[in-house]
């Protein structure tokens, strides 16, 4: 099953915002995880400052749907913009369903981050349609 959320972005504020969402929607997170928790070959020479920063967090809001979110830092920091902090995030089934999904909504726009499997175990990744909206695609 095909599914789509809402993944919001913040510049360090990400669990204060969550922990707000949360005071009002209810419910407990199925994922809180920080920058500092990544494998070291992920992280490289990650910035003491942001290794307590949300690398992925989720609050599920109904049997269908999900609030997500994470900080932003290093390079993505300089692109952040209020207002313009989200993305639609995609989960589907199948691997040949995220490439068929991700090479079509892809298409004239800008790929951030190739589909790959990545260290937490999803067939993940990023771009930014023709039209500006950024998307995220992700297989479990």
């Amino acid at each position: 099953m095909t599914t789509v959320n809402v993944y919001l972005t913040f510049n360090g504020n990400c669990e204060e915002a969550f922990n707000f969402y949360q005071s009002v929607f209810g419910g407990e997170f199925v994922n809180f995880s920080r920058f500092g928790e990544m494998p070291s070959e992920e992280t490289g020479q990650l910035p003491d400052e942001e290794k307590n920063r949300i690398m992925h967090v989720s609050l599920p809001i109904s049997a269908e749907t999900a609030l997500m979110g994470s900080d932003t830092g290093g390079e993505w920091a300089s692109s952040f913009l209020p207002g313009n902090n989200f993305s639609v995030s995609i989960s589907v089934d199948s691997t040949s369903e995220a490439d068929r999904l991700f090479s079509g909504l892809s298409q004239d726009g800008h790929v951030t981050m190739p589909l790959a499997t990545t260290f937490w175990g999803s067939y993940f990744g990023m771009f930014i349609d023709k039209f500006g909206i950024s998307w995220m695609m992700s297989c479990d």
